[in-house]
Protein backbone atom coordinates (compact mmCIF):
# COMPACT_ATOMS: atom_id res chain seq x y z
CA UNK A 1 0.00 0.00 0.00
CA UNK A 2 2.82 2.40 0.88
CA UNK A 3 4.57 1.78 -2.46
CA UNK A 4 1.41 2.57 -4.43
CA UNK A 5 0.93 5.79 -2.41
CA UNK A 6 4.49 6.86 -3.24
CA UNK A 7 3.97 5.99 -6.91
CA UNK A 8 0.75 8.02 -7.06
CA UNK A 9 2.40 11.00 -5.36
CA UNK A 10 5.36 10.81 -7.73
CA UNK A 11 3.06 10.67 -10.75
CA UNK A 12 1.09 13.64 -9.42
CA UNK A 13 4.26 15.71 -8.98
CA UNK A 14 5.46 14.79 -12.47
CA UNK A 15 2.12 15.74 -14.01
CA UNK A 16 2.09 19.07 -12.19
CA UNK A 17 5.60 19.80 -13.36
CA UNK A 18 4.66 18.95 -16.93
CA UNK A 19 1.55 21.14 -16.74
CA UNK A 20 3.63 24.12 -15.61
CA UNK A 21 6.09 23.64 -18.45
CA UNK A 22 3.41 23.44 -21.13
CA UNK A 23 1.36 26.42 -19.94
CA UNK A 24 2.57 29.58 -21.64
CA UNK A 25 2.26 33.01 -20.10
CA UNK A 26 0.28 35.52 -22.11
CA UNK A 27 2.28 38.73 -22.01
CA UNK A 28 -0.18 41.48 -21.31
CA UNK A 29 1.05 44.53 -19.39
CA UNK A 30 -2.47 45.35 -18.23
CA UNK A 31 -2.19 42.23 -16.06
CA UNK A 32 0.10 44.32 -13.84
CA UNK A 33 -2.67 46.84 -13.08
CA UNK A 34 -2.95 45.65 -9.44
CA UNK A 35 0.60 47.04 -9.02
CA UNK A 36 -0.05 50.57 -10.24
CA UNK A 37 -0.66 51.97 -6.75
CA UNK A 38 2.48 50.39 -5.34
CA UNK A 39 4.62 51.48 -8.31
CA UNK A 40 3.38 55.08 -8.39
CA UNK A 41 3.46 55.63 -4.63
CA UNK A 42 5.24 54.18 -1.64
CA UNK A 43 2.38 51.88 -0.64
CA UNK A 44 3.25 48.19 -0.22
CA UNK A 45 2.23 45.82 -3.02
CA UNK A 46 -0.91 43.76 -2.54
CA UNK A 47 -0.92 39.98 -2.76
CA UNK A 48 -2.73 40.33 -6.12
CA UNK A 49 0.12 42.55 -7.34
CA UNK A 50 2.77 40.07 -6.24
CA UNK A 51 0.87 37.23 -7.86
CA UNK A 52 0.70 39.10 -11.16
CA UNK A 53 4.38 40.07 -11.07
CA UNK A 54 5.35 36.44 -10.56
CA UNK A 55 3.00 35.38 -13.35
CA UNK A 56 4.28 38.04 -15.76
CA UNK A 57 7.99 37.63 -14.85
CA UNK A 58 8.85 35.96 -18.19
CA UNK A 59 7.44 39.06 -19.94
CA UNK A 60 9.28 41.77 -18.01
CA UNK A 61 12.23 41.99 -20.42
CA UNK A 62 9.78 42.36 -23.31
CA UNK A 63 8.05 45.20 -21.43
CA UNK A 64 11.39 46.89 -20.74
CA UNK A 65 12.10 46.97 -24.48
CA UNK A 66 8.90 48.95 -25.07
CA UNK A 67 9.65 52.68 -24.55
CA UNK A 68 6.06 53.34 -23.42
CA UNK A 69 6.24 50.69 -20.71
CA UNK A 70 9.89 51.07 -19.75
CA UNK A 71 9.28 54.43 -18.06
CA UNK A 72 6.91 52.71 -15.61
CA UNK A 73 8.71 49.43 -15.13
CA UNK A 74 12.29 50.66 -14.90
CA UNK A 75 11.77 52.84 -11.81
CA UNK A 76 13.04 52.58 -8.25
CA UNK A 77 9.50 51.93 -6.98
CA UNK A 78 8.92 49.15 -9.53
CA UNK A 79 12.21 47.54 -8.50
CA UNK A 80 11.19 47.83 -4.84
CA UNK A 81 7.80 46.24 -5.56
CA UNK A 82 9.43 43.36 -7.42
CA UNK A 83 11.90 42.85 -4.58
CA UNK A 84 9.15 42.98 -1.94
CA UNK A 85 7.23 40.36 -3.92
CA UNK A 86 10.28 38.10 -4.03
CA UNK A 87 10.73 38.46 -7.78
CA UNK A 88 14.21 39.66 -8.69
CA UNK A 89 14.25 42.43 -11.27
CA UNK A 90 15.30 40.92 -14.62
CA UNK A 91 18.68 41.50 -16.17
CA UNK A 92 17.85 41.82 -19.83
Amino acid sequence: MKASYVAICTLFVLLLGEAQVTMAVTCNPTQLSPCVGAITSSSPPSSACCSKIKEQKPCLCQYLKNPNLKKFINTPNARKVASTCGTPFPKC
